[in-house]
């Protein structure tokens, strides 16, 4: 179905309205990066215009669908990572972390029959599953060196009556966890009630009944919170052994 020009002019008048607001408000704060937002919305738009035309033909094709994965885990890894500190020191740890993660979920999901293993069902909630553990690692990685950095002096007043590198972060793995499970696990807890969450929209409006479109966006809210657990234990378990002041990333 094509998409009509009045609504297509319509919809980039709107973007536009609202990203020019976010941008203003950012400039009357002088926050830092005022331009930011703006730039991702652009970067986003050209994007998903590109993908859209490219999962036209690729969608029912799993050898696609696979390579699809695959760069969307690439760019994951690497956005993570460099969040955390130089992409040479942080990007093995990112992305077995987030391996191990959406691996485990979407093995549930699929293995368990709770959804059709199918080229666009792998494609609808890897795709969401992968932006997810994103977000989890970047928050709990970058969670976790700022409280290092933070508390750098208490780190290094255990490592001088002898505890062992881990020791001396244990406490701080554990806020860093939780901090990166709030956001999931808040959506999850309001979803109906504060939020609509996408997938459930989306599946409405495609003509899925309210009941199997809820019951999608349960598997893939569940899918969500073990992926983000997974991933926030398993990256800050392997950077909690520190040695030396962690430098942090803008």
């Amino acid at each position: 179905m094509s998409l009509d020009v009045d609504v297509l002019l319509r919809t980039l008048l709107g973007v536009a309205v609202l990203v020019a607001l976010a941008t203003a408000v950012l400039l009357l704060a002088r926050a830092p990066s005022p331009w930011a937002p703006a730039l991702a919305v652009l970067r986003g738009t050209l994007q998903l215009a590109v993908l859209s035309v490219v999962l036209t033909g690729v969608i029912r094709d799993p050898v696609w669908i696979a390579v699809a994965l695959v760069v969307m885990f690439g760019v994951a890894t690497t956005t993570a990572a460099r969040r955390l500190g130089t992409l040479r020191d942080r990007l093995l740890p990112v992305a077995l972390s987030m391996a191990i993660g959406i691996g485990a979920a979407l093995t549930v999901v699929f293995v368990t029959g709770a959804i059709e293993f199918t080229p666009r069902y792998v494609l609808a909630i890897g795709g969401i599953v992968v932006g997810n553990a994103m977000t989890s690692a970047t928050l709990s990685g970058r969670r976790f060196v700022e409280l290092v950095d933070d508390r750098w002096d208490d780190v290094e007043g255990w490592l001088a009556i002898g505890a062992t590198p881990r020791r001396s972060t244990a406490a701080l793995v554990r806020r860093a966890v939780h901090a990166a499970m709030v956001p999931s696990t808040d959506q999850t807890r309001t979803t109906g009630l504060v939020t609509l969450p996408g997938a459930f929209v989306g599946a409405v409006f495609g003509g899925v009944s309210p009941i199997e479109a809820g019951r999608f966006q349960v598997v893939v809210l569940a899918a969500i919170i073990a992926a983000g657990a997974l991933v926030a234990v398993t990256l800050t378990h392997l950077l909690a052994p520190v040695r030396t002041r962690p430098v942090t990333s803008p």
